[in-house]
C-alpha cells in the first residue's frame, strides 16, 4: 500500500468515527436534566394515583427486603443493596414509562396494564433485567470481598460500632476511600448501560446487547449533560434514603417518568 493510499484509508477511517460520534452526540443543554424532571414532574401529576401507587409498592417491596435482611442475619449487605438499587431501578420503573409513552399519544392508561408492561422488544427487557441483577449482585459482594480485605472475616459487629470503626479509625477511612472507587467504577458501569437502555427496549425491537450498547454512547458523546442527570438521580435517591425510603413514594416514580422524557430526547 503506497503512501497516498495509507493517508486514504485513515482518512476513512476517521470519517467514520467522527460520522459515528455524530450519531450519538445531541448537543443537549446542561439544563437538560431539569426539563426531564419538571417533563416527568407533570407526567406524575397527571392521573397521580397511578404513580403515586407504583411508588407505595415500590415503598413496600423496600421495606419488605430491608426487615429480611436483618432478621435473615445479612444486614451487613444493607448499603450495598441499597446502591445496588439503583442498577434495577430503571428495569422496576418500566410500568412509569408506559404511563408516560400512552400520556404523549393522548391515551389514558391503568393500574394494570402499567404492572403488565409488553415491551417491544419482548424477552430481551428480561434478559437485560437479568444482566442488571447479576451486576447489582456483584456489587454486593465486591462490598464484602473490600470489608474482608481492610478487616477481615469476621462477623458483621452492627452498624453501631461499624460506623465507629469507618469514621474513627485511619483503616476505616482508607476502606471507604477504596471502596467508594470501586463503587464508583460499578455505578458509571451500570448507569451508562441502563440509563437509556430499558426505556428504548418498551419502544423498539431491539436485542439487549445493542440497547445497552447504544445507551452507554449516547451517555458517552453527551457526558456532561449525563453525568448532570445521574447527580440528579442519586441526590434525590439519597434524599428518598434518608427518609426512610417514605421518600420514594414520590421520588421513584418522578424519576421513572423523567427517564423516559431523557430518552425520548436522546434518542
Amino acid at each position: 500500500m503506497t503512501r497516498k493510499h495509507k493517508a486514504i484509508f485513515v482518512s476513512e477511517i476517521s470519517d467514520v468515527e467522527e460520522t459515528r460520534s455524530e450519531q450519538y452526540q445531541r448537543h443537549l443543554s446542561n439544563d437538560a436534566a431539569l426539563r426531564w424532571l419538571r417533563a416527568g414532574w407533570k407526567d406524575l401529576w397527571t392521573q397521580p394515583l397511578l404513580s403515586l401507587a407504583y411508588g407505595v409498592a415500590v415503598f413496600c417491596v423496600s421495606w419488605l427486603f430491608v426487615v429480611y435482611m436483618f432478621t435473615s442475619g445479612q444486614d451487613y449487605l444493607l448499603f450495598p443493596a441499597l446502591a445496588g438499587f439503583m442498577i434495577v431501578g430503571p428495569l422496576v420503573a418500566a410500568g412509569l414509562y408506559l404511563k408516560s409513552q400512552s400520556l404523549e399519544k393522548g391515551d389514558r392508561t391503568t393500574l394494570s396494564s402499567m404492572l403488565r408492561v409488553r415491551p417491544r422488544a419482548g424477552a430481551q427487557i428480561f434478559f437485560t433485567g437479568m444482566l442488571l441483577t447479576m451486576l447489582m449482585l456483584l456489587w454486593m459482594r465486591a462490598a464484602v470481598i473490600v470489608y474482608a480485605l481492610f478487616f477481615g472475616v469476621r462477623p458483621f459487629p452492627g452498624f453501631d460500632h461499624v460506623i465507629s470503626m469507618l469514621f474513627a479509625t485511619p483503616l476505616g477511612w482508607s476502606m471507604l476511600l477504596v471502596g467508594t472507587l470501586v463503587g464508583a467504577l460499578f455505578a458509571g458501569f451500570a448507569f451508562a448501560i441502563s440509563a437509556f437502555s430499558v426505556p428504548m427496549l418498551l419502544d423498539n425491537k431491539i436485542d439487549a446487547f445493542t440497547a445497552m450498547g447504544v445507551s452507554m454512547a449516547l451517555v458517552w458523546n453527551n457526558l456532561q449533560p449525563a453525568l448532570i442527570w445521574g447527580l440528579s438521580v442519586l441526590v434525590l435517591f439519597l434524599f428518598s434514603v434518608a427518609t426512610g425510603l417514605v421518600g420514594l413514594i414520590v421520588v421513584f416514580p418522578w424519576l421513572g417518568h423523567a427517564t423516559w422524557h431523557a430518552y425520548r430526547e436522546m434518542r
